[in-house]
This record gives structure tokens, sequence and C-alpha cells, in this order.
């Protein structure tokens, strides 16, 4: 029998499986134990059936299966001690309640084991932006119990359709929740704003903040005013520049790197501090463990993680203090800047103009090009596409994927005073993508599948999951996605994406640009 079984993530080792270790650093023992997180959170789904809402339990579901994600905590002290507090929670709700088994999660029919873990993982990355907009206030109460109904799920026996139709329904609520995590960003830090964001290293102690979390950097920004700390974004954070409650702080002063999957080379040597709020956590290397912080269900052995209180305050001052210690740059080096902040409001806004070059002939396509980066070769696939795609059409992006092709912006140049690349922010927010879509079906009076806009994919984990499933949910067709496809997908389930929904795995940027254009 193999030590583990884990084919979550893109990077799987030879796209079937890992299972004598994790490629993304995961030990054995660490993979039992998200298992036995995922197994107990069916039996405590299956012991609170028929209970009234209780926010407690619903907050448990969402930490849970946010903690599960890839490359979010290696730390065995905490993924048991978040096992031991959903056990507590059954005896709580369901005492005596057969305890559901880790071993049954992988194992059985092919196609049942495809079609339940397609389920689980889009459950487990809409948990993680349901907990970033639990964070900021908001709650949604068909969001919130859905995370025990879809684990119940989980565990439960279904027809293929009955799969199907819990998927698709996933998929529905993910809307749901990425408009919940959109309201709550824009309530708190307002309306983001096309923003050039300088990738200049300045002089001075600093922190650098990886991850997703808006609040956990506006809470350091608030601790780190007057400090003479500097404060950079890295990979999923760039897009925080856009909020005018975040740039409003002098010492945000840039973005510092690039995607989640170079922080050991980027990390290594760097005299500061690294704050790591959320997934995309590399395993660290000796000569920089000791600069890290982890906060929320992010977690390492052996790296500081700061906890918040009773009240939900984190204090920050460790890292504040290291940072100063260290030194930071001795000497300023420029750099490129980047351009983010194209979110829907953004775009929106300029939507007269789109239309406008579309009917002349000026824009004759728009392409989504996006989604999570990675390690793995093939991914220059997003570079070659963008660098090809004709002078007559409009890059839309988001997430890490950008980082592959955001270098470009400067020459790419611009349609009509239209930026040919528009970075529409963080993989959450896909939510802008769809609302652009939407708006722009309405104003040429046809559906979404029939303006000339196509989605060019790329996944690496769960959150991109849950997206794919959301679009899918919206009856969106002919999406490409790559690098390769989905090891959890078996030939059946592909094959079903395939022929209900056009689904198309990419093959080259030349072949795949004169399918689309023709």
């Amino acid at each position: 029998m193999s030590d583990m079984f884990c084919f979550q993530c893109e990077q799987t080792a030879g796209g079937k499986g890992c299972t004598r270790m994790g490629v993304c650093g995961k030990k054995p023992e660490t993979s039992r134990l998200q298992d036995e997180i995922t197994a107990a959170l069916v039996t405590l789904a299956r012991a609170a059936d028929g209970q009234p809402a209780c926010s407690k339990c619903e907050a448990l579901f969402m930490d849970a299966l946010f903690m599960t994600v890839t490359n979010v905590n290696f730390d065995d002290t905490a993924l048991a001690a978040m096992r031991d507090r959903i056990l507590r929670g059954v005896e709580k709700y369901g005492p005596g309640t057969p305890a559901y088994s880790p071993d049954a999660l992988f194992h059985g029919d092919t196609d049942v084991v495809s079609l339940r873990s397609t389920l689980l993982f889009g459950l487990r990355g809409m948990a993680a932006y349901a907990h970033h907009a639990r964070v900021l206030g908001k709650t949604d109460p068909e969001v919130s119990a859905w995370f025990a109904k879809g684990m119940k799920a989980v565990g439960d026996d279904h027809t293929v359709a009955e799969w199907l139709g819990l998927i698709l329904e996933c998929g529905n609520v993910n809307l749901k929740c990425m408009a919940l995590l959109d309201a709550a960003n824009t309530g708190a830090y307002g309306n983001p704003a096309p923003t050039s964001v300088p990738t200049t290293q300045f002089k001075g102690p600093f922190i650098v903040v990886t991850g997703h979390d808006l609040h956990d950097l506006k809470v350091l920004l608030e601790q780190t005013d007057g400090t003479g700390v500097n404060v950079y974004t890295h990979g999923e954070m760039l897009p925080a520049h856009a909020y005018p409650e975040l740039k409003k702080h002098p010492q945000l002063k840039g973005n510092f790197g690039t995607a989640w999957q170079n922080q050991q080379k980027e990390f290594d040597g760097m005299p500061g501090v690294v704050l790591y709020t959320t997934n995309c956590l590399m395993p660290p290397k000796p000569s920089y463990t000791a600069n890290l912080y982890t906060t929320a269900e992010v977690g390492w052995p052996g790296v500081k993680h700061i906890k918040a209180d009773v009240d939900g305050k984190k204090d920050f001052s460790a890292l504040i203090a290291q940072a100063i210690q260290l030194g930071g740059w001795a000497e300023e080096k420029a750099g490129e800047p980047l351009l983010t902040g194209f979110m829907h409001n953004a775009v929106l806004g300029v939507a007269d103009k789109v239309v406008a070059a579309v009917k002349s002939g000026a824009l004759r396509h728009i392409f989504l090009v996006g989604g999570c980066d990675g390690a793995k070769l093939g991914r220059d696939y997003y570079t070659e596409f963008v660098e090809k795609a004709p002078k007559d059409t409009i890059i839309l992006t988001l997430a890490c994927g950008k980082f592959r092709f955001n270098h470009l912006q400067a020459q790419l140049g611009d349609i009509g005073g239209i930026p040919r690349l528009l970075d529409m922010g963080q993989c959450n927010d896909a939510y802008s993508a769809i609302q652009v879509a939407v708006a722009l079906s309405k104003v040429f009076g046809c559906g979404v599948n029939d303006l000339p806009l196509s989605l060019i994919l790329s996944w690496y984990e769960q959150k991109a999951v849950c997206i794919l499933l959301t679009l899918l949910a919206l009856g969106i067709k002919n999406i490409r996605i790559g690098p390769s496809v989905p090891a959890f997908l078996s030939p059946t389930v592909l094959n079903v994406l395939v022929e209900q929904f056009g689904v198309k795995p990419i093959t080259t940027a030349d072949a795949d640009l004169k399918a689309i254009l023709g």
C-alpha cells in the first residue's frame, strides 16, 4: 500500500498522483492528517444534518477546508488540532455518528472517485474565498450552509447525474461566494482603480506580504504607520495597490518578486521579513526560514505563527521589530512598474469604448488569459499566446498566471487608449471577469458564448477548480484549460465536460489562436 495519495494539484507526480511525497513538499503524515480532517468533516456534516444553523460550526467547515488546500498548511501539530476540533463538534452535534473513513475518499470506482474529488476540491477552493469574506464581516446564509451540505454529499452515494448536479450547484454557490468577497473587499477598501505599481527596491527595512488576504495587509499597514518600515506585496497581493484605502499608506512601496513558485530564489538572501497570509507557501530554505511568519490557516513547522486574539485582532509587532533589526536594502534598485486595478468597476467604466472598438472593427477579440502559475513545464504556452495574440485583440488577465507575461504591458501597447493587457486582480477577482462578460452580452444583445471572448485558463490548485465549476454552472463553453488536464478527472468525466461544455485542453499557442480566430 502506498504511503499517501494526493492528486489535487496540477503538479502531482507523473500527472497521476503523489504516493510517496508531495511535489509541494507535503509529507505522508501530513497528507494523512488532511485526509482525516476531510473525513471528520463528512462525519460532522452527517451529525449536524437537520439541526439549526450554527455560525461557529459553519466557520469550522470553512477554516478546515481552507487548511487542506494545496500549499496552505504543512504543520502536523496544527492539522491534528483542527482534526480534533472537528471530532469534538461531532460529539456535540451527533454523538455516536458513524465515522467516515479517510480511506473511502480516493478509493473505489474510478468515475465516482473523480466526481467526488471534483466536488471536494471545489468546496476547498470556495472555503478560502468564504474565509476572506467572513474576516471582513461578510457572510451569506446559503454560502455558509452549503459547506456542510456539500461535505455530506461527498460521503454519500449518488448517480452520475446527481454528482454532476451537485458539482454545478457548487459552482452556482461559489458565484455568490465570489460576489460576497467582492462586496467585502470594495466595501472595506473602496473600488479598485488602474494603478501603476513600482517594482523598485527602496532603501530601508521592509516586510513582504504574500498570499491573498487584504485584511491582514491592511492591519499590517496600520501597525507600520510611522515606523519607517516599508511594505511590499508579492504574488497575488499585487492588486492590493489598486484599492484606495490600502494605497493611502505611503509605506506600501510597491511589489517585490513574481509568482509563488519563485519564492525559494526570490526570498533567499533577502534582508527583510515575509508574512504568509494564505496558500502558496513553498517549502522554505533554511537560509531564510527565521525571517518568515505565517498567519490565519497557513503553517510550516518551525515558522513563527501570528494568531488572532479572542477579539480577532493580530499583533504584528514582532515582524516590525525583526524588519528593523535586519535593516533592509542598503541601496535603491530600480525596476519597471506593473499596471493593475482593472476590476469590473474600472473596465465597465470604459465599456462604451470597448463596444465602439468592437463595432468599428478596431477590436476583433477579447481573451481572458489567466489563472494559477506554477513550476511545471508547459506554462510558457501562456506567454507565447499573449505575445502572438494579434494587435487588434485585448487580453484580460487575473491571478498569479499574469506573471508569465505582465512584463509585456508596454510592448503590447493599446487600442484607442485601452491597454491591450488589463490585470483584473487576484484569482478571486474572476467575479470581475464574469461581470464584464455579462455586461457586454447585454450591450450586444447576445449570450456570453456568442461574444468575441475566449477563456484560456491555467490551473494549479483548488481555487481554480471552484472557479471552473462556476463558469460551467453559468453555461460558459469552449474554455481552454492547461497546462495539463486535472489528474482527478477520469477519462469518462473529462469526456462529459468536453461533450456538454466544450472544455478543451490547450495545444499550442499557434494552433489555438488559429482555431479561435480562424
